[in-house]
């Protein structure tokens, strides 16, 4: 498996501002706060601003400064991170079981089209 930096986990708030700037690509804190609004109407630019800088410095994100305003990308695809998140949660809740952590992900309680989903993906492995 090839070495990928060492980035430290995003914390909640962290994955909170990835999942709005995933879909961005990359984007100035401004667009970043435009958009976390939508669904947190209290949460400040500044408060935007600041987060960045802070995931900036952990190597969360990578930050274009040939602009007046800095541009900012995630450090990692959505993938990598969820996959490398996925298997620290693996190991440490589940004791290295995919087989206990799905099983666990199942009983939570899924709606019937994503019991679809799944029972497609599954069938469709099987070929």
């Amino acid at each position: 498996m090839p070495s990928t930096p060492d980035i430290p986990k995003p914390t909640a708030a962290e994955l909170d501002l990835l999942q709005v700037l995933w879909p961005l690509g990359a984007a100035t804190a401004r667009q970043v706060h435009e958009a976390m609004q939508k669904n947190r109407p209290d949460v400040t630019y500044a408060t935007v601003l600041r987060l960045m800088q802070i995931m900036h410095g952990k190597g969360i994100l990578i930050r274009d400064e040939s602009e007046r305003s800095h541009v900012y990308a995630p450090a990692q695809p959505q993938d990598s991170l969820q996959t490398k998140l996925l298997k620290d949660l693996m190991q440490r809740a589940f004791a290295g079981s995919a087989k206990a952590l799905v099983m666990a992900a199942l009983k939570s309680g899924i709606s019937k089209k994503e019991r679809a989903e799944i029972e497609k993906l599954l069938k469709d492995d099987d070929k």
